[in-house]
């Protein structure tokens, strides 16, 4: 990928996060874009207050409409652009969606400077033990919950009914 297709697809994901924060106010100001093959094949930016949903960032929604439009899950030989370094859940999200590459705009401490977007302290907490996060986690019916595990790794056929 060169330079200027780069430059081209981060102005999209720009474009994208002014129209979401500025103009639209579906919420904060994140843009991304998904391309394959020098090509744009899904686009997302922030709709947490329009949607009332606090997952529904960028990120997740270019994943999401680039797994729809490709039919799969693997979206490797993709390259993600964001306007704003992904928070924790949404680089969790790169990762499972295999995307072969991530090119963001602005860092992390840039949106906490900004727009008090500060994602530190769910950095810090995910490296705790689940006993010593703020919020109370608590093991409750894991052998029952075990039983289904053990059947999907029996399962033969995992496809959609």
């Amino acid at each position: 990928m060169s330079l200027a297709e780069d430059e081209r697809f981060m102005r999209r994901a720009i474009a994208l996060s002014r129209q979401a924060g500025l103009i639209d106010c579906t919420g904060g100001p994140f843009g991304c874009v998904i391309t394959r093959n020098g090509e744009i094949i899904a686009e997302g930016f922030n709709q947490v207050l329009t949607e009332r949903d606090p997952t529904w960032h960028a990120e997740i929604a270019a994943i999401r409409q680039a797994c729809q439009h490709l039919q799969t899950v693997d979206l490797s030989g993709c390259t993600l652009y964001t306007s704003a370094e992904p928070c924790p859940m949404c680089a969790a999200a790169v990762y499972w969606a295999k995307l072969e590459r991530l090119v963001f705009a602005t860092r992390c401490s840039d949106t906490a400077a900004y727009a008090e977007f500060d994602d530190s302290t769910i950095y810090a907490e995910i490296q705790k033990p689940a006993r010593d996060r703020t919020i109370p986690h608590q093991e409750l019916l894991r052998s029952e919950a075990q039983i289904v595990w053990q059947d999907y790794q029996q399962q033969r056929d995992r496809t959609p009914n």
